[in-house]
Parts: C-alpha cells; structure tokens; sequence
C-alpha cells in the first residue's frame, strides 16, 4: 500500500482548522456592552454593581497595567434558539500567552452572584443547556488587565503598578450569545484524541494505521460546508477506534485535577485572590457536569482568602468537598520554597495548614504536596510524619539540568531515618492537559516499570491558575481504556498513593538526604532584603513567643496574644511561598515584602516588648532568646557593656560589666607596618593594608593560623552574571569562568581600641557600587564578626566574600532545619558537581580530623564550597553569596543598600555553630527586668530548644520543641523553672502521643539524632 500517511494527515489539520473547529459555534447574536473602569486597586462586586457605567464597543482598547473595568453584558436568546445549548462567549482580548499569565475575568450574575471565570481555554459560561428561546441575560464580568510579564526574561517595568504606565494593554473583540453545536464538539474531541494518539505511535505498529484510515473515512463522512449536518455521521467512523480497550500491561494513570496557583510570582499578592476564586469557581461549575471530577486543592491560605472574599464559592467547595469532587491536599499554608524556612516555620507551614482542612473542611490531610518547589530539605520526611501525614509529592526534580533521578515511586529518608512515600510523577508536568504526548511520555519515563504499574498525573491550567476544562474530562473519559494509551482513571492523591504503596510499597527503592535542583541555585541570594526580613521576622517570632508565654505564666492577668501571633506567623508564612522566599516574583512582590517585613518586625518589638514589661521590676537586665548561655558585649546607655546571661533566661547586669572579666578577657588593638592586629584571649587577626585578613590565629589551639598558606580572607569577588535564560532563578556553572577580586580599600581605620571591643572599618568602592565593612572582635569571644553595609548598584553581577581556609575537608556541614547535611567538597560524580552552589541556614563548617572551621550569617543562604591547594597541601574555600542583580523579572532586583553582618568561627565544633549560629540571629535585648531562670533547660547541650510557646488550644499548656542537633544521639533531662503537673509527647499540632517520661529531676529524654520532639507541659 502506498504510504499517504502525510496527505491524509494535512488534509485532517486543515479540515479541522478551517471548517471543524470554527464549525463549534456557528450561531452568534453579540451581546450589548457597557463599562466601568475601577479607578484603583479591585474593588468588591457590591461597589462594582453601584458603578457608572458607559457605553462600549467591541474592538475598543482597554486597560491599563493592573487596572480592572467591569462590563454590563446584556441581551436575550433569540426565540429561534428554543431547545439548543446556549451559551455566553467572551473574548476581552486574550493574546497568545495561557491561562493565567494575561487578562482573566470572574463572570456574576446581575445580583452579584459569583458564577464562572474566564481565560483563553475557557471563554463560555452556559446559559442553558435546552433554551427555551427568550431569555434575558444580564451578567456582569470583572475583568482583570493584568500584563504578561515574563517575555524571553526580557526586563520590564510591567512588573510594578507604580512604573508600569497607563498605555492600554488589550482590545476586546467580542461578547456574544452563541449556539453550542454538541455534535461538532465531540468530533472535535474525538478526533483531538485520537490525532494526538496517532503520533504517538510508531509508524510500524497497525494501531497506527487504523486510526489513520478511520479519520480518513471520517473526512470522507464529512460535508466540509455542513460539518453540523454531517457531524453525527463523521463520529460514528472513529466508533470503533475509540472503543478498543486498552491493553492489560497498559500503564496505569490516576489522574487529579489541579489547578497550581502561585501564590505570587508574575502578579501581586491580591491578585491571587482573584486568581483563587476564578478558578475555583470554575471548578466548582465543571463538578455540576462532571461528576467524576476530583480537584486536588493545596494552599490554605488561598482557600482562607476565597472565604473571606467570595463566600459563594466558598460554600460550593465545601459542597464540592462532601460530595467527593474536591480534595484538598498538601498540608501547609502555602507551597512554600523547601530550603530557606527556619525549622519552626516549616513546623508550622504543616500546623497550620493541617489546622486550617480540619477545622474549616472537616479534613485530616495526608500528603505533603509541593510540584514546584526549588528542591526539598532532608528534615521534610521528618517533620511530614510529625504532622500525620503518610506521602510527598514533587515535581520539579525534572527540571534538572545535570542528573536525572532514579526513581518515581520511593521512599524518601531524611537526616534523622524517618522515611516518607514519596511520589515523583513521570509525567513530568503538573499541568498536564491530558495530550497523548503526555501519557506516553509518563509511560515510557517510568523509572519503577516491570516493578510497578501505577502513576499520578495532575491535569489543569496552571501556574497562573485555571484548572480542569470540560474538554479535558471529555478527553479523560475516551482514555479510560483506549488502545495504545495509558489507561486513565480520575481520582483522589490518596486513592493513588493507597494503590501505589499496595503494589510497591514493601519494596520500593530508597533516596536518603536532600532532594537538591539541580537549577534555579540563584534563588538562596536574590532579593537579598526578603530573605532577610524572612530570617529576622522567624527569629523575631521566635522570641515574642517565649517572652510571652513567660509572661503568661509568672502573671495570670496577663492576656497571651494568641490572635496576633497567629496573624503574625500567617503572614510570614505567606511569604515563603516559592517565588516570594526565592526573589523569583516580579518587582510589586518585593516591594510589599519589604513593606510587610518592616511592619512584622515592628509588630513583634510592641508584643515581646510589652510581654517583658509584665515579667516584673528590675533592672536593667539582659534577655536571652536563645537556649545556649551567652558571654557576649552589648551597647547600652551609650557604652559597651560585658554580660554573662543563661539560656531563656535573663540576667541584671552586672555592677562591673564595663569591665572586661573572667581569665585574661581583654580586648587590644596595634598598629604593625600599616596592618592592624586586632587580639583578644581566642584569637589574633591580622588586617592588611588592603583591608583584608592576613591572618588569624587561634589561640586556643596553639595559634594554629586558620587561613591557607599565601591567601587572604573576607576577600570580596565580583563575577558576571548571565543566566541561560531563568535570570532570577539561576546562577549557571559559567558564572566562575571570569572573576574580579576587590583588593583594593579607599580606606582602612581601626574605630574601636578595647578593651571590650576592637574594631576595624575598611570602605571599597568598585563600579557604581560602595561597601563598608567592619571587622569587630570581642572580649572572650572566638567569633569575628564582619559587619557589612552595601550601596549595591551593580548590573547583573553576583558578589561573594571568600574565606580560603587551611582546612582539608572532605565535606562541608551546612545547618538546614532540625539539624545540617554534609555535601562532598569535590566533584567526583555528576551529582557532586552539579552541588556547585548550596544551601545553609544559619552556619556551614568545615573541618578536618580534631579542627573545624564554621562561617556563620544573620541572612545569607546562598554559599559554595571547593577544595583548593595550596603550597602546603590542599585546603578549603568558603565564600558566602551576598548579592545579585538580575534584570527579569524585576529589572531593579536589589540595587540599593543592604546591612547585614556574617561571621568567621575558627576552631568551631558543630556545637559551637548551632550556638553561636543562634547568638548571631538572635541578639541579646537589654530591658527593665528581673533576673529570669530559662523558662526551661536541657542538661545536653546537643539538645537544642527550638520553641517555647502556649499552646494553640489555650488551655495554658506550655509547647517545647527541642531536636537533637549535633547528629549523635542525647539522654538528657529537661527541667522547667514553673511547677509541672504532667506533660506528653505530641505530634506538630500539639496532639498528644504518649506520655512524657519523668524523673525526679525532669523530663527524661532520649533522642535520636537530629529527632525532633514536641512536648506539651501542664502547668500545676
């Protein structure tokens, strides 16, 4: 037989194109326009039904970025149409771009009933499905001009309503009354289906050619001037094609629908409400039809938004939830990044997520669901089990660049040994729209073939939102078994992951340690000022909690502010979604990040400050918010002053604290041939002419000298920095091929002589650009703290400050929540080296058999770390990264100035880091106070108190979560300065698990290591 394949094949595309597809709708009335133009931000559909509106003609030019005009839309269904399916179909200009990423529209009711949303894949909102002609029609649609902003990481300033300008973005073509052809329709979706099939299989296999020959005859049935006329006769052709069941071994698909809607990104904040609401309201309007649909929902702060702002459509979920077609998922409060939120923050994403489904939906949440996230912290299996949940799901390890994983269905382990069942979709999409490409795809990518059969795929418009269509469930019920396909079947996330571990469960393979992306390793650093205001509000929550339950339990007329520290964390939270934590969203985003931050932080200040205020008189005294007792040099009354204050606890300050005391604790600078020698009892530092460091020695290992042999700390290098394209998002390998080393100083001045603190200020400019750095040492302290100042005015540059040290590590240790990871310092296999940049909370250390080193930060994220010889042997460089400045999709990202301090630890343990990592963030407060036992105290100092806080269901209980964090294992007692009457272990949402085990001198704890333990205390 002659091969005609491509014939047949372009006379179907044309025939679709040209005379099927336009055939859909074949009569249209156009509906009567009027418009109102909100003068500012959105406004509620009450204030829009009260509106002024004028006159308005399809073709006509509106919006300007980030505006929203309300348009009347209004006529009557021609008696002629009595018995057919009409419906409204609208098009307020929609471009090229998807759904969510360009004008969206909510349509109401004429009383401002939420009813449908609108977007390029969904213009039509059913009048009736069997007119009875006549019929008025009176809607009212919300219209949002938001700009399509991420165009071939081109910059913008589309990306801010303050700069983005007030030229009109889009025209509207048309609103009309139109009669839905159902016939043609499904012709469409029939041959849609089994086109896209078609190409999917190989040319040699039979199937291929039958379903080439019934489209063939299809056309051959088909009238192309009366595709209605002929429609019914065109589909019965492909009957029997589509009715070929699918093969036993076919592979197996749950499928769920979805809709990801990022929290923030290319749009502000109080866009995702809107977004929120169109899309759920669409799902909730699809459910009516498609009564198999499942829609797997996350993000409780969305559905909190929908609630407060469109009740409507909150109580069609809460319906579409009874009736089994919604499925909230995920856990958390939002799909947060997964590397940079304290441990407490992600506690509480999972405490307050879960709180949220079950008090509002009546639903226990089983999974953690994070398609996007940038890579995935070893604490998650952990913590996931804490909060109850039994299974994980990503997405996004298929984006990586270097290594592809090996595994789809897993067990995931973190750092302590929790595992987790962990769900890796081979679909590779979590937006798939149900096209052939993509079940094959899944079929041929499944890494578990021949062990197991069974994968998730969720379906619907996303990242701007969207979700299921009709045509996709239409598309879902041809799939259930069809010939050459993936079978297709709709259910829950849960009804999956059950199937999945049935069939694999007990033998699935295991993935220990972080799921790290091997891309987007640009987003520890950008936006410096939101990572900074994220560390600082978490640490600054941190101390208002344990302030305030103090006070709760030494002043019973004290009113614990439980409303506004939920509020608080909320907040915060929201701002570790995964492009706002990042810097990967547009400028508005940052901005109002910025904003927030401040009014966190000064929120914060008013709640821990009055809760001090009611601890009783005295001092003054000196707070400590962290668990390690401190010896450390505050200012206060305009002096330095010298203080020693326990754990949690506070002390007076002493009578002699300006004073240095304790064995040789003294604090002295010289001057030395134009270097400054800055020494104290721990360590001698040398600073050069260039404002560099020399050296240093620790004096507590017999002035061993930290740095390399020839090289020079803090030494501050300035890279180009030109992603592929993901310019916020990626720091790609080839940054490192060009570097500039700013050596040289304007200005190198010793500003503070002893003998508490000595100090050295050192002033570079370069470029446009001016830093300002100070070197301080402290009596008694072995940090050396490097306070920094930038006017950063740079054009896509990244800045590093290296510290190339005589240390031969193998790995480097970096904290991350709950404890730290080790990562090879080489790059022997393509998984090390794909590791060229990484992660760390609060300190990364290095070390050598019997000597480690730790860089310390109070809002740097972003490190890397390479084995580097020296004349001596082979050492170590640690450089922090401190800033960027990429274009897209904020083309001002970061310019401006920056305060932030990082420090060097020679000699340090990993002990010392989690200490002094903590003294860093959490500087001691000097207030009018009594002296204050800790609130509560562990005897082992490998124990370490995350929080102390009341507990959420304000019975009184005092919450403690405390994790081992050295990596061995801990017996330790805790003791509590209050009277205890019982106490029990808990899981994250402080539900009781066991009783806690006691001793006459506390709660006796054995934990394994890096275990995390909540335990709830009963005050007597």
């Amino acid at each position: 037989m002659h091969d005609d394949r491509h014939l047949v094949e372009g006379r179907l595309e044309r025939a679709m194109r040209q005379f099927v597809r336009p055939a859909q709708y074949r009569d249209k009335v156009p509906l009567s326009l009027s418009v109102w133009h909100a003068p500012g931000e959105p406004v509620p559909v009450a204030e829009a039904l009260a509106g002024t509106y004028a006159p308005f003609e399809p073709g006509t030019a509106w919006g300007r970025p980030w505006s929203t005009s309300w348009f009347r839309l209004s006529g009557q269904v021609p008696e002629a149409w009595a018995g057919r399916h009409v419906e409204v179909v609208v098009d307020p200009g929609f471009s090229g771009d998807g759904p969510g990423f360009q004008a969206e529209g909510l349509l109401y009711d004429a009383s401002g009933v939420p009813l449908k949303g609108i977007h390029p894949r969904n213009r039509h909102l059913t009048v009736a499905e069997r007119a009875a002609g006549g019929e008025p029609v009176h809607l009212l649609l919300e219209a949002a001009a938001n700009p399509a902003v991420l165009r071939d990481f081109e910059p913008t300033f589309l990306g801010d309503v303050r700069t983005a300008g007030d030229r009109p973005l889009y025209r509207f073509r048309s609103a009309d009354l139109a009669v839905l052809d159902e016939n043609v329709w499904h012709l469409v979706l029939d041959v849609e289906v089994l086109t896209e099939l078609m190409h999917e299989l190989d040319p040699d296999r039979a199937r291929r050619h039958e379903i080439l020959r019934a489209l063939e005859r299809m056309l051959d049935a088909l009238d192309l001037h009366d595709v209605p006329g002929t429609a019914a006769a065109a589909r019965a052709e492909l009957a029997e094609v589509l009715a070929r069941p699918a093969h036993a071994s076919a592979h197996r698909v749950s499928a769920a629908g979805h809709a990801h809607i990022d929290s923030a990104w290319l749009w502000p904040l109080r866009e995702t409400v809107r977004k929120a609401s169109r899309t759920f309201a669409n799902v909730t309007a699809l459910a009516r039809d498609y009564p198999e649909l499942v829609f797997a929902c996350s993000q409780a702060q969305q559905y909190a938004w929908v609630k407060e702002h469109q009740p409507h459509i909150w109580e069609r979920i809460k319906k579409a939830v009874a009736d089994g077609n919604w499925a909230p998922v995920g856990s958390m409060w939002v799909e947060s990044d997964a590397n940079m939120p304290g441990g407490e923050a992600l506690a509480r994403q999972l405490v307050h997520g879960k709180r949220f489904f079950l008090e509002e939906l009546g639903v226990e949440t089983e999974e953690i669901w994070l398609p996007d996230s940038f890579g995935y912290t070893a604490a998650f299996p952990q913590l996931a089990r804490l909060a109850g949940a039994k299974w994980f799901l990503t997405q996004k390890l298929s984006w990586n660049q270097t290594n592809k994983m090996p595994h789809h269905t897993f067990w995931w382990e973190g750092i302590d040994g929790t595992r987790v069942f962990t769900h890796f979709p081979p679909v590779d999409t979590y937006n798939s729209q149900f096209h052939a490409a993509e079940l094959a795809h899944a079929e041929r990518n499944f890494a578990e073939k021949g062990a197991a059969s069974h994968s998730l795929v969720p379906f619907g418009w996303g990242d701007g939102g969207g979700g299921p269509t009709r045509e996709m469930l239409e598309k879902a019920r041809r799939l259930r078994s069809l010939e050459g396909s993936p079978r297709v079947e709709i259910e829950k996330p849960g009804a999956f992951f059950e199937a999945a571990y049935a069939e694999y469960g007990e033998r699935a393979p295991v993935w220990s340690g972080e799921l790290y992306l091997e891309m987007h390793r640009a987003t520890y650093t950008t936006q410096a000022k939101t990572k900074q205001g994220n560390r600082r509000s978490e640490h600054a929550l941190r101390e208002a909690e344990l302030w305030c339950a103090a006070a709760a339990l030494r002043d019973p007329s004290y009113a614990y502010p439980y409303e506004d520290l939920d509020r608080i964390w909320k907040t915060v939270l929201l701002h570790q979604f995964h492009d706002i934590l990042p810097g990967s969203s547009i400028a508005w985003v940052h901005r109002e990040a910025r904003e927030t931050y401040a009014r966190v932080l000064t929120e914060l200040d008013g709640i821990t400050a009055r809760a001090v205020g009611r601890l009783g008189r005295g001092g003054p005294a000196v707070l400590n918010a962290s668990p390690y007792p401190r010896r450390e040099v505050v200012a206060y009354d305009g002096q330095l002053v010298r203080v020693d204050v326990d754990g949690l606890g506070a002390r007076p300050l002493d009578a002699d604290a300006t004073t240095p005391h304790g064995p040789g604790a003294h604090a002295a600078a010289t001057v030395d041939d134009g270097a400054i020698v800055l020494a104290n009892e721990h360590l001698t530092v040398t600073v050069d002419r260039d404002g560099l460091l020399a050296s240093v020695r620790d004096l507590d290992r017999g002035g061993r000298e930290v740095l390399a042999p020839g090289a020079r700390g803090n030494l501050l290098q300035l890279h180009p920095d030109h992603p592929t394209q993901y310019d916020a998002w990626d720091l790609d390998a080839h940054y490192r091929h060009t570097r500039t080393d700013l050596t040289e100083a304007e200005s190198v001045e010793l500003v503070e002589e002893g003998p508490l603190r000595v100090a050295v200020r050192v002033v570079r400019s370069f470029g446009a650009s001016r830093i300002t750095q100070e070197y301080r040492l402290a009596a008694g302290s072995g940090r050396l703290d490097v306070l920094t100042d930038v006017d950063w005015q740079e054009s896509e540059k990244v800045l590093k400050a290296a510290f190339p040290l005589d240390v031969h590590a193998e790995r480097s240790a970096a904290e991350i929540q709950f404890g730290h990871v080790h990562r090879a310092t080489h790059a022997n296999t393509g998984w090390d080296a794909a590791r060229y940049e990484i992660c760390a909370h609060r300190w990364l250390r290095v070390a050598e058999d019997g000597y480690g080193v730790a860089l310390l930060n109070d809002s740097t994220y972003g490190h890397d770390v390479t084995r580097t010889p020296h004349e001596r042997g082979l050492g170590t460089t640690v450089r922090l990264t401190l800033l960027r400045a990429p274009h897209s999709p904020d083309p001002e990202t970061d310019l401006g100035t920056h305060r932030f301090t990082y420090a060097l630890l020679p000699g340090a343990g990993t002990g010392d880091a989690v200490a002094e990592g903590l003294a860093l963030n959490l500087p001691l407060r000097v207030a009018p106070a009594p002296a204050l036992a800790p609130l509560v105290s562990v005897d082992d100092p490998a124990v370490t108190i995350e929080s102390v806080k009341l507990a959420e269901d304000r019975s009184g209980d005092v919450v403690v979560r405390l994790y081992e964090s050295r990596g061995g294992r801990a017996s330790a007692t805790l003791t509590a300065s209050f009277p205890v009457a019982g106490a029990d272990e808990t899981d994250l949402l402080e539900r009781p698990l066991r009783p806690a085990a006691t001793s006459d001198r506390g709660l006796t704890l054995d934990l394994r290591p890096f275990q995390i333990l909540t335990l709830r205390l009963r005050p007597a």
